[in-house]
């Protein structure tokens, strides 16, 4: 078996589009798993099977800085009291300049407009002004970009930078430390997917706009290998309770299915058996 490649989900999706073979597509963005970004790679179908949350990872090296250290505990704080005055000191610290946040490029990784959609939806529930700790941050030379978030983990750990947006399963997946954000801001609580959708970030190929994360799961039109392919699709949609809950994902029962063409009978067998539910067309 080829090893997995990783990467921001929209710079893999181009690459899938300019025919650069894989299995399954696995991606944190829908548009990702449409023809906006496969092109003619797409299948017309993709399976959200679990949900994902912004945060903000920091590690030891980050405690060594008093500026490090004094933001984790005020973000900690504020968790625990839940109040806006609360919340309003933790992101103001974040972007004062007095520490740097890394972010993926947003036209490659999703996580990097995500992690500006998020501070425009801080700015609105804690400042009362959607931008505030945006330009804050712009203002203040805070903020490092890579192509991918997980470029910047080796920074993160010397040092270099003090925290880094990623999602929470990734901060899990290697191991770091993290703030846990409110769920208002988090872009991981359905409850709050009207607030999310009135933020937005423009892209290159489009604006994107914020709404609760979900994980994808799709096969090219071109897959090196369809029939396992889709049996792995299978064992994902079957098993996700039990392979993701420990990297704080939380998964979708059932699994919903969108799709604007005819699915495979493996896909139509997950229906019947209850385990995906059709849920539109796959556009985006």
């Amino acid at each position: 078996m080829a090893p997995p490649k990783s990467g921001g989900s929209l710079l893999l999706a181009s690459e899938i589009a300019q025919g650069n073979p894989v299995s399954v597509f696995i991606s944190l963005s829908h548009g990702a798993v449409t023809s906006a970004h496969l092109g003619n790679q797409s299948s017309g179908w993709a399976i959200s099977f679990a949900s994902d949350q912004m945060t903000l990872a920091y590690t030891s090296a980050t405690l060594q800085s008093s500026a490090g250290n004094a933001t984790v505990a005020a973000c900690q704080s504020a968790l625990a009291a839940n109040t806006t005055a609360a919340w309003s000191n933790c992101f103001s610290m974040l972007t004062s300049g007095s520490v740097k946040i890394g972010t993926g490029n947003p036209n490659t990784d999703p996580s990097g407009y995500r992690g500006w959609i998020t501070l425009e939806a801080a700015g609105q529930a804690y400042a009362n002004n959607s931008s505030f700790y945006e330009d804050r941050l712009i203002a203040n030379n805070g903020n490092v970009t890579a192509d991918s978030a997980s470029d910047l983990i080796p920074a993160l750990q010397t040092g270099q930078i003090q925290f880094l947006w990623i999602y929470r399963s990734s901060a899990a997946a290697h191991k770091l430390n993290y703030l846990q954000l409110s769920g208002q801001v988090n872009l991981g609580d359905p409850k709050y997917s009207s607030f999310y959708s009135q933020f937005s970030y423009q892209l290159a190929k489009g604006v994107e706009t914020g709404e609760v994360i979900k994980l994808w799961i799709t096969v090219p039109a071109d897959s090196t290998d369809t029939p396992d392919s889709l049996q792995f699709v299978v064992f994902v949609v079957k098993n996700a309770p039990t392979l993701l809950s420990p990297y704080g994902l939380v998964p979708t029962t059932p699994a919903k299915l969108y799709n604007s063409t005819t699915v495979p009978l493996q896909l139509q067998q997950l229906v019947s058996e209850g385990y995906l539910l059709p849920s539109g067309p796959n556009s985006g």
